[in-house]
């Protein structure tokens, strides 16, 4: 049988999920088969994983638990079936008890041009197998939240160095502003201008490069004169329903303080109002960061309420 027979014979069978990494190969390999970095990002929204053990060559075990945020646990029992460092994996997932439900996972990693081009690939045993974990399990979307928390881990890890802390804040808040309005209020320095950052903070200096690659920055300035620069660059831009940057605090030398990573969803709500989903991760990459962590929920928060402010002020 021709590959292409082969492939269209298991379609049925099949999850395909694919993503391009700005970060070299062998960093991307590194990242997804040494423990120590993968219980920072694997699995869906809202899990943690420990892995119990990791024995990575071909004939070799490895076991993990990712904790869902319903509090159930999820064992995953791996048999190690192929390692090609750094450009491919392949391992099959035992059955559980409950679900009965096995697969075969092939990872590939291809070089892009400096980039990394990750290829997730799930076969099933049967077709009925696969439509159960995409109905149950929310396998497709789950994959591609799996993908999405890689990718705000390199970017965040890019310059390597210690972690003294790394914090993660969920907020939601209905306004009275239609969508386009509260999307620009969070894209254009005239509005970044009147309300970004805690009370009783003002900003001085804003710029706005609004598209996929291009960034911002902002310094604040706080009630006792001191300036807080910061900056950040745009991973996703869909206007008017969602922006993801990375945003950090520097010192006065450029130095960098945290490293974050922020996405703005803008839903719309009944009667023209928008619900905002704020979902933002820092890591403090010195010992003072842990300080802009502590008081991170309550500066979001304030800076929100100016926003408030702001949207009541624009006609």
């Amino acid at each position: 049988m021709s590959t292409a027979n082969s492939q269209t014979a298991t379609a049925d069978r099949e999850i395909v999920i694919t993503r391009v990494f700005d970060a070299p190969r062998a960093m991307v390999f590194n990242v997804w088969t040494d423990p120590k970095h993968l219980v920072r990002w694997w699995g869906p929204n809202g899990f943690k994983t420990t892995v119990h053990s990791m024995d990575l060559k071909p004939g070799g075990k490895w076991h993990m638990t990712l904790h869902g945020p319903d509090g159930r646990d999820y064992e995953n029992d791996i048999n190690v079936l192929e390692v090609e460092k750094p450009q491919r994996l392949v391992y099959q997932h035992q059955p559980t008890a409950k679900d009965k439900v096995d697969h075969i996972t092939t990872v590939t990693f291809d070089e892009k041009d400096g980039k990394t081009l990750v290829t997730l690939h799930q076969l099933h045993s049967t077709a009925e197998q696969r439509d159960f974990v995409v109905k149950n399990y929310n396998a497709i979307e789950g994959g591609k939240q799996h993908l999405a928390h890689l990718a705000e881990y390199l970017a965040m890890d890019a310059k390597g160095g210690e972690v003294f802390e790394d914090k993660t804040l969920v907020l939601t808040r209905v306004f009275d502003a239609p969508r386009a309005l509260l999307f620009k209020a969070w894209t254009e320095c005239d509005h970044l201008l009147k309300w970004w950052g805690p009370k009783g903070f003002t900003n001085h200096s804003c710029k706005v490069d609004l598209r996929v690659g291009g960034g911002f920055s902002i310094v604040m300035r706080g009630p006792d004169g001191t300036d807080y620069p910061g900056a950040g660059a745009f991973q996703e831009v869909t206007p008017p329903e969602r922006i993801v940057f990375t945003n950090g605090a520097q010192d006065k030398d450029g130095g960098a303080i945290l490293d974050g990573w922020t996405t703005a969803a803008f839903t719309e709500q009944p009667d023209g109002k928008t619900l905002l989903t704020l979902t933002t991760r820092a890591i403090a990459r010195v010992p003072l960061g842990k300080q802009y962590i502590a008081g991170m929920e309550a500066g979001w928060s304030q800076s929100l309420e100016k926003l408030v402010d702001t949207l009541a002020g624009v006609s």
